[in-house]
């Protein structure tokens, strides 16, 4: 059971935060937990929704935003967010089984992707500090100075929602993929 009360529904919800998840819905024809959870503050669902809708306008495409996903929290621990990127993965992004278990150890099966999945893994396991070396092994694979950034703040906003699923322990309404599964 989680451990910061989620509300029920959108008419649940605080009512400056139920046309935001009134947009989710819209969206995603659902509205998890995470987003339900996250209304209870909304500013903090805001920002949420604002830093990740500005995200989807980068150059990195969904496939390596979903492995972006993947690879941080394993990293982190958060079944919640291995459970929806596995489930957004599959069938949003369309990546395979073997690319999901690659992209959960840090890694992918694709080589450009390999490269940003990498560093992502190790900008989140060192809390940012990389070597030069790490930022030039990435940019030598394609990506620009703008991808490496988004990449980044990837992490970030990854890092956000699996800390927030992991304190809350938010309840997974996903099928369920465990860290220590792995």
């Amino acid at each position: 059971m989680a451990r910061i009360p989620t509300p029920a529904n959108i008419a649940a919800a605080p009512v400056t935060a139920q046309p935001l998840l009134e947009a989710v819905n819209k969206q995603l024809g659902v509205v998890p937990n995470l987003f339900r959870l996250v209304s209870n503050s909304p500013a903090a669902l805001e920002g949420y929704l604002g830093l990740s809708g500005a995200l989807t306008k980068g150059t990195l495409p969904a496939a390596t935003r979903e492995r972006i996903a993947l690879a941080v929290a394993q990293v982190n621990g958060c079944d919640y967010c291995l459970s929806a990127h596995t489930y957004l993965g599959k069938n949003l992004a369309k990546l395979d089984e073997q690319e999901m278990i690659a992209n959960r150890s840090g890694r992918s099966n694709e080589p450009q992707a390999d490269a940003a999945v990498r560093f992502a893994a190790k900008v989140a396991r060192e809390r940012g500090h990389v070597a030069e070396s790490d930022v030039r092994d990435v940019r030598a694979a394609g990506y620009d100075d703008a991808q490496v950034i988004e990449i980044v703040q990837h992490v970030a906003l990854n890092v956000w929602t699996n800390y927030i699923n992991v304190v809350a322990d938010t309840d997974i309404d996903f099928p369920v993929v465990k860290s220590g599964d792995l």
